[in-house]
């Protein structure tokens, strides 16, 4: 990361309050746990094909009825 961006970004949150640093905090934190990667496909091989044929088939037929279906009592 370029130094003069971290100088920049270190230099507005100082002249922020307490409680609005600590907000900064939060946000970076976030900002760092949402953009952790996944798993590398390889690492998930040994999962394929554990779903039994009749599940998926279960699985599949749920989605497709359960998609794109609103309900207005849920809010």
């Amino acid at each position: 990361m370029d130094g003069s961006l971290i100088e920049a970004i270190v230099e507005q949150v100082r002249t922020l309050p307490v409680e609005a640093q600590e907000q900064v905090l939060a946000f970076a934190v976030a900002l760092r746990r949402a953009s952790r990667q996944g798993v590398a496909g390889r690492r998930l091989l040994p999962f394929a094909n554990s779903i039994p044929a009749d599940d998926v088939a279960i699985i599949r037929e749920a989605i497709e009825i359960g998609c794109e279906q609103i309900d207005r009592d849920e809010w």
